[in-house]
């Protein structure tokens, strides 16, 4: 062993630098230009023996070792052409995606901004009309607290523009109790109609066009088939608003004007002509509530409220004790109940506060006793208040203060009317009647007493038949047999309902009018006759003048007179 020299160190160990150096250079340029293993076929070849008909490499008979077993590759891909070097592209999104959760709710909607905006000087009006209302705006803010996670939840499932989520605002404020002029209903202000159209039931006991989770799915579905109708987003709004045939028409019109057919360009009511820019207005100060000097409410990024399922019918106050908490909110989330119960068949789900949902399904889990204490009575006849209650065994005023009945009305049959549970009736309410309830009133008939002077050949049973009574009736006001025999001249107590009375008077002034316009027929014929009367009079005393002039004249004058007389007398 020799022992290299001391001044041969340095020099060694400054070659190996320059070698890792150059290694390293040559390393990053290949990485740098993109360059990947080129493999030599040949090289490939004699690394790697191509396999035998057997499917074994071949191998050297002298070596006395077994082929390893062989196994299937998928050969290296090889590149002949020369490499490119790399260059710098421009990215096509405007802003840099963020891994980081939304903050908030409002956070996460800006975030789902995809309309075109509108940038016009309604739009600028819109936006000083919101931005002067500074409590107008919160109110309208606050109230959607419930409503606007699940509303932007559905928006992001289906792909929509996160600016729909606003369209409430516009609408109805976030009052899912809003009814406009034209009976247009709840937080998306669907007409009677339409909200058929979109299965969303409408009867005595409930209103779907309230329903949080019924309205939303509607109206998101409607606002979807416009813009599959349409193409476009303003559109599809402005037939939200104005109806599908009229924007279809107003486009028609255009085109056959030569006209652009977007937004702006049609001829539209004056409230569709602003509903655009209202909702432009918004987002623009949602976008950036500083620029407006407005605040928005903390709405955190997470559920409001949570979905129970029911199963049987459950009182209203029942769910609010076990919850643990008031009507107000119960209201504002189950908006679409008119009733004291829920009734399973129609409304299979009630919402809860998050918090809430959890303590009463541990509570209705340990309730003991019935559920409910109303159901659903079909009247079977025509019945006033009164009658009806007797028979469900209720006071009429309880009956017609949670049923609505006002004074004076009669209920009619196949009427639904909400009663107190009893042995005899004790069942949830159906499907059917959940459904398709019901109420139909009627002016009750009030009676009132009069008197009939009996006419020769009048009975019992003919004068009952005509008031409306029965003999038995007729008889017992009267405190006479069924039987009796009726005098002419005698007078008889009736019992007349008002409804009859109005027939009569309805009767005695049509008589009156036929009298009124046959006497007038009379009176003009007569005068009619008078004149020619008087007509053929002066023609008879005319003639008569003429006769006896004619006889006078003829005494006077000679049998032929002059052209000149005969001229003096014509004129």
């Amino acid at each position: 062993m020799f022992a290299t020299p001391l001044h041969k160190k340095p020099e060694r160990a400054r070659s190996s630098i320059t070698r890792l150096t150059t290694l390293l250079t040559l390393s990053l340029g290949l990485f740098l230009a993109g360059c990947v293993g080129v493999v030599d076929p040949r090289k490939a070849a004699a690394v790697n023996p191509a396999p035998t008909s057997t499917g074994s490499p071949t191998s050297n008979a002298q070596d006395g070792v077994l082929p390893a077993p062989a196994t299937t590759k998928a050969p290296k891909a090889v590149y002949s052409a020369p490499l490119s070097p790399i260059t710098a592209s421009t990215v096509n999104s405007r802003s840099v995606a963020t891994l980081a959760a939304p903050s908030d709710i409002w956070d996460r909607i800006r975030r789902g901004f995809a309309m075109t905006d509108l940038n016009s000087d309604l739009v600028r009006d819109k936006e000083q009309w919101y931005a002067s209302r500074p409590e107008y705006l919160q109110r309208m803010t606050d109230r959607s607290n419930r409503y606007l996670f699940h509303i932007v939840e559905e928006i992001e499932r289906r792909g929509m523009p996160s600016e729909l989520a606003l369209l409430p605002f516009i609408e109805s404020a976030f009052n899912p109790q809003a009814v406009s002029s034209a009976r247009a209903a709840g937080m998306w202000q669907f007409m009677p109609a339409t909200g058929e159209s979109f299965d969303l039931k409408q009867n005595v006991f409930r209103d779907d066009r309230r329903d949080v989770l019924a309205s939303t799915q509607a109206a998101l579905d409607y606002l979807q088939q416009l813009h599959d109708r349409f193409g476009d987003w303003h559109l599809a709004l402005a037939a939200y608003n104005w109806g599908q045939g009229n924007v279809n028409r107003a486009i028609t019109r255009n085109q056959q004007a030569g006209l652009a057919t977007d937004y702006n360009s049609l001829d539209m009511p004056a409230e569709t002509r602003q509903y655009v820019p209202k909702l432009q207005a918004v987002k623009n100060i949602v976008a950036a509530p500083e620029a407006f000097n407005a605040q928005l409410p903390n709405i955190g990024n997470h559920p409001f409220f949570d979905t129970i399922a029911i199963s049987q019918d459950i009182d209203v106050a029942l769910v609010i004790r076990l919850a643990e908490i008031n009507e107000a909110d119960f209201r504002a989330l189950n908006p679409s109940l008119k009733q004291p119960v829920v009734m399973a068949a129609g409304t299979p789900q009630i919402l809860l506060p998050w918090d809430n949902a959890n303590v009463f399904e541990q509570r209705l889990a340990e309730h003991k006793g019935p559920l409910a204490s109303w159901t659903v009575w079909v009247v079977p006849s025509t019945l006033t208040a009164s009658e009806a209650a007797k028979r469900v065994g209720m006071s009429e005023s309880e009956l017609r203060s949670v049923n609505n009945i006002p004074p004076r009305m009669q209920v009619r049959a196949g009427s639904s009317l909400l009663v107190s549970r009893s042995a005899q009736r004790n069942n949830d309410v159906s499907e059917y009647v959940a459904d398709n309830a019901r109420l139909s009133l009627q002016p009750e008939a009030v009676a009132r007493r009069a008197s009939v002077r009996v006419r020769s050949g009048d009975t019992l049973s003919g004068i009952a038949r005509r008031h409306g009574m029965s003999t038995a009736q007729l008889a017992k006001l009267n405190n006479l047999s069924t039987r009796a025999r009726l005098r002419s001249g005698q007078r008889l107590a009736v019992v007349a309902s008002s409804n009859e009375s109005a027939k009569v008077v309805v009767i005695r002034e049509s008589q009156l009018a036929a009298k009124r316009s046959s006497s007038s027929r009379s009176s003009s014929s007569s005068s009619s006759k008078v004149k020619v009367k008087r007509t053929s009079a002066s023609r008879s005393s005319k003639s008569s003048r003429t006769s006896k002039s004619q006889r006078s004249s003829a005494k006077t004058t000679p049998a032929k007179s002059s052209p000149a007389k005969k001229k003096k007398k014509r004129s």
